[in-house]
Protein backbone atom coordinates (compact mmCIF):
# COMPACT_ATOMS: atom_id res chain seq x y z
CA UNK A 1 0.00 0.00 0.00
CA UNK A 2 1.23 3.49 -0.84
CA UNK A 3 1.01 5.73 2.25
CA UNK A 4 0.90 9.50 1.76
CA UNK A 5 1.30 11.43 5.03
CA UNK A 6 0.49 14.98 3.92
CA UNK A 7 1.64 16.58 7.19
CA UNK A 8 5.25 15.68 6.41
CA UNK A 9 5.45 18.96 4.51
CA UNK A 10 4.43 22.23 6.15
CA UNK A 11 1.29 23.81 4.71
CA UNK A 12 -1.95 25.53 5.73
CA UNK A 13 -3.21 22.01 6.46
CA UNK A 14 -1.41 22.25 9.82
CA UNK A 15 -3.72 25.10 10.87
CA UNK A 16 -6.85 23.04 10.26
CA UNK A 17 -5.37 20.01 12.04
CA UNK A 18 -4.44 22.13 15.06
CA UNK A 19 -7.98 23.53 15.29
CA UNK A 20 -9.75 20.17 15.13
CA UNK A 21 -7.42 18.91 17.88
CA UNK A 22 -7.76 21.99 20.12
CA UNK A 23 -10.22 21.11 22.89
CA UNK A 24 -11.49 24.72 23.07
CA UNK A 25 -11.85 25.44 19.34
CA UNK A 26 -13.48 22.06 18.64
CA UNK A 27 -16.39 23.01 20.89
CA UNK A 28 -17.66 25.04 17.92
CA UNK A 29 -19.21 22.14 15.97
CA UNK A 30 -19.80 24.24 12.86
CA UNK A 31 -16.12 25.21 12.72
CA UNK A 32 -15.13 21.60 13.41
CA UNK A 33 -17.23 20.39 10.46
CA UNK A 34 -15.82 23.09 8.21
CA UNK A 35 -12.24 22.25 9.16
CA UNK A 36 -12.82 18.57 8.40
CA UNK A 37 -14.32 19.64 5.09
CA UNK A 38 -11.29 21.80 4.28
CA UNK A 39 -8.95 18.95 5.16
CA UNK A 40 -10.96 16.77 2.77
CA UNK A 41 -10.42 19.35 0.04
CA UNK A 42 -6.67 19.33 0.60
CA UNK A 43 -6.49 15.52 0.65
CA UNK A 44 -8.59 15.41 -2.51
CA UNK A 45 -6.27 17.86 -4.24
CA UNK A 46 -3.21 15.81 -3.31
CA UNK A 47 -4.91 12.59 -4.43
CA UNK A 48 -5.87 14.15 -7.77
CA UNK A 49 -2.20 14.28 -8.76
CA UNK A 50 -2.08 10.50 -9.32
CA UNK A 51 -5.32 10.16 -11.28
CA UNK A 52 -5.44 9.48 -15.04
CA UNK A 53 -5.55 12.49 -17.37
CA UNK A 54 -6.32 13.16 -21.02
CA UNK A 55 -5.72 16.30 -23.06
CA UNK A 56 -8.96 17.90 -24.21
CA UNK A 57 -9.78 20.97 -26.25
CA UNK A 58 -11.73 23.68 -24.43
CA UNK A 59 -13.35 26.45 -26.48
CA UNK A 60 -12.82 29.94 -25.07
CA UNK A 61 -14.35 33.20 -26.35
CA UNK A 62 -11.07 33.87 -28.19
CA UNK A 63 -9.88 30.46 -29.28
CA UNK A 64 -9.15 26.93 -28.09
CA UNK A 65 -7.12 25.85 -25.06
CA UNK A 66 -5.70 22.38 -24.52
CA UNK A 67 -6.06 21.22 -20.92
CA UNK A 68 -5.20 17.94 -19.21
CA UNK A 69 -8.36 16.79 -17.45
CA UNK A 70 -8.96 13.78 -15.15
CA UNK A 71 -10.86 10.93 -16.78
CA UNK A 72 -11.47 8.62 -13.79
CA UNK A 73 -14.99 7.40 -13.05
CA UNK A 74 -15.04 8.12 -9.32
CA UNK A 75 -17.26 6.68 -6.63
CA UNK A 76 -16.92 8.48 -3.31
CA UNK A 77 -17.93 6.40 -0.29
CA UNK A 78 -17.93 7.76 3.26
CA UNK A 79 -18.49 6.05 6.58
CA UNK A 80 -21.48 7.48 8.47
CA UNK A 81 -21.80 9.65 10.43
CA UNK A 82 -18.38 11.14 11.09
CA UNK A 83 -17.44 10.87 7.43
CA UNK A 84 -20.07 13.33 6.17
CA UNK A 85 -17.98 16.56 6.47
CA UNK A 86 -15.00 14.76 4.94
CA UNK A 87 -17.26 13.51 2.15
CA UNK A 88 -18.46 17.06 1.48
CA UNK A 89 -14.88 18.32 1.23
CA UNK A 90 -13.96 15.65 -1.30
CA UNK A 91 -17.17 16.22 -3.23
CA UNK A 92 -16.32 19.93 -3.51
CA UNK A 93 -13.41 18.88 -5.73
CA UNK A 94 -14.79 15.72 -7.35
CA UNK A 95 -18.22 17.18 -8.01
CA UNK A 96 -19.13 14.71 -10.77
CA UNK A 97 -18.42 11.66 -8.60
CA UNK A 98 -21.04 9.06 -7.83
CA UNK A 99 -21.73 8.66 -4.14
CA UNK A 100 -22.01 5.79 -1.70
CA UNK A 101 -22.68 5.75 2.05
CA UNK A 102 -22.09 3.04 4.61
CA UNK A 103 -22.64 2.81 8.36
CA UNK A 104 -20.09 1.23 10.65
CA UNK A 105 -19.95 1.29 14.42
CA UNK A 106 -18.20 -0.44 17.29
CA UNK A 107 -20.32 -3.03 19.09
CA UNK A 108 -18.92 -3.79 22.54
CA UNK A 109 -19.92 -7.32 23.48
CA UNK A 110 -18.33 -7.85 26.85
CA UNK A 111 -16.19 -4.83 27.78
CA UNK A 112 -15.24 -1.34 26.58
CA UNK A 113 -11.86 -2.71 25.49
CA UNK A 114 -13.22 -5.36 23.09
CA UNK A 115 -15.51 -4.73 20.14
CA UNK A 116 -16.54 -5.82 16.67
CA UNK A 117 -17.43 -3.60 13.71
CA UNK A 118 -21.09 -3.75 12.68
CA UNK A 119 -22.18 -2.59 9.21
CA UNK A 120 -25.96 -2.04 8.99
CA UNK A 121 -26.65 0.41 6.15
CA UNK A 122 -25.15 0.56 2.66
CA UNK A 123 -26.12 2.46 -0.48
CA UNK A 124 -23.69 2.10 -3.37
CA UNK A 125 -23.60 2.30 -7.18
CA UNK A 126 -21.74 -0.16 -9.39
CA UNK A 127 -18.01 -0.13 -8.59
CA UNK A 128 -16.79 -2.26 -11.49
CA UNK A 129 -13.66 -0.78 -13.10
CA UNK A 130 -14.15 2.57 -11.32
CA UNK A 131 -12.01 4.61 -8.93
CA UNK A 132 -13.20 4.06 -5.36
CA UNK A 133 -12.48 6.69 -2.73
CA UNK A 134 -13.25 5.30 0.74
CA UNK A 135 -13.31 8.08 3.34
CA UNK A 136 -13.28 7.69 7.12
CA UNK A 137 -11.87 10.59 9.19
CA UNK A 138 -10.38 8.50 12.03
CA UNK A 139 -8.27 5.47 11.15
CA UNK A 140 -7.80 4.01 14.63
CA UNK A 141 -7.58 0.21 14.71
CA UNK A 142 -8.21 -0.02 10.96
CA UNK A 143 -11.04 -2.52 11.48
CA UNK A 144 -13.76 -0.14 10.22
CA UNK A 145 -11.88 0.57 6.99
CA UNK A 146 -11.42 -3.13 6.30
CA UNK A 147 -15.01 -4.05 7.28
CA UNK A 148 -16.55 -1.38 5.07
CA UNK A 149 -14.41 -2.39 2.10
CA UNK A 150 -15.47 -6.03 2.55
CA UNK A 151 -19.11 -4.88 2.54
CA UNK A 152 -18.55 -3.06 -0.77
CA UNK A 153 -17.15 -6.08 -2.62
CA UNK A 154 -20.52 -7.33 -3.98
CA UNK A 155 -20.86 -4.07 -5.93
CA UNK A 156 -17.94 -4.82 -8.24
CA UNK A 157 -14.15 -4.66 -8.41
CA UNK A 158 -12.75 -1.13 -8.57
CA UNK A 159 -9.94 -0.30 -10.97
CA UNK A 160 -8.28 1.90 -8.34
CA UNK A 161 -8.75 2.32 -4.58
CA UNK A 162 -7.88 5.39 -2.52
CA UNK A 163 -8.37 5.51 1.26
CA UNK A 164 -8.81 8.95 2.84
CA UNK A 165 -8.40 9.73 6.56
CA UNK A 166 -7.79 12.83 8.62
CA UNK A 167 -5.89 11.22 11.51
CA UNK A 168 -4.46 7.72 11.44
CA UNK A 169 -2.86 5.68 14.21
CA UNK A 170 0.25 3.81 13.17
CA UNK A 171 -1.23 0.55 14.46
CA UNK A 172 -4.34 1.01 12.34
CA UNK A 173 -2.30 1.89 9.27
CA UNK A 174 -0.24 -1.26 9.73
CA UNK A 175 -3.47 -3.30 10.04
CA UNK A 176 -4.95 -1.79 6.87
CA UNK A 177 -1.67 -2.28 5.03
CA UNK A 178 -1.95 -6.04 5.61
CA UNK A 179 -5.48 -6.22 4.16
CA UNK A 180 -5.15 -4.12 1.00
CA UNK A 181 -3.17 -4.73 -2.19
CA UNK A 182 0.11 -2.98 -2.91
CA UNK A 183 -1.48 -0.68 -5.50
CA UNK A 184 -3.93 0.87 -2.99
CA UNK A 185 -3.21 4.45 -1.86
CA UNK A 186 -3.80 5.81 1.65
CA UNK A 187 -4.00 9.60 1.95
CA UNK A 188 -3.84 10.78 5.57
CA UNK A 189 -3.53 14.32 6.91
CA UNK A 190 -1.41 13.27 9.90
CA UNK A 191 -0.34 10.14 11.82
CA UNK A 192 -0.30 9.58 15.59
CA UNK A 193 1.75 6.84 17.22
CA UNK A 194 -0.56 5.51 19.91
CA UNK A 195 -3.91 3.84 20.58
CA UNK A 196 -5.22 3.70 24.14
CA UNK A 197 -6.74 0.61 25.79
CA UNK A 198 -10.15 1.41 24.25
CA UNK A 199 -8.77 1.67 20.73
CA UNK A 200 -8.92 5.48 20.45
CA UNK A 201 -6.15 7.51 18.85
CA UNK A 202 -3.83 9.42 21.20
CA UNK A 203 -3.42 12.40 21.13
CA UNK A 204 -6.11 12.27 18.42
CA UNK A 205 -9.03 14.64 18.89
CA UNK A 206 -11.84 12.70 20.57
CA UNK A 207 -14.97 11.36 18.86
CA UNK A 208 -15.20 13.00 15.41
CA UNK A 209 -18.89 12.13 15.02
CA UNK A 210 -19.84 13.65 18.37
CA UNK A 211 -17.77 16.77 17.72
CA UNK A 212 -19.39 17.27 14.32
CA UNK A 213 -23.01 16.40 15.13
CA UNK A 214 -23.46 16.14 18.91
CA UNK A 215 -23.28 13.30 21.37
CA UNK A 216 -25.20 10.14 20.50
CA UNK A 217 -27.39 8.09 22.84
CA UNK A 218 -25.73 4.92 24.06
CA UNK A 219 -27.71 1.70 23.80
Amino acid sequence: MHIHNISKENSILNTFISEIRNKEIQKDSMRFRRNIERIGEILGYEMSKVLSYKTKDVATPLGTAQINLPINDIVLCSVLRAGVPLHNGLLNYFDTAENAFISAYRHHKHSPESFEIIVEYLACPNLENKTLILADPMLATGQSMVATFEALKPFGKPKEIHLISVIGAQEGIDFVNKHFDNNVHLWVATIDDTLNEKGYIVPGLGDAGDLAFGEKLQQ
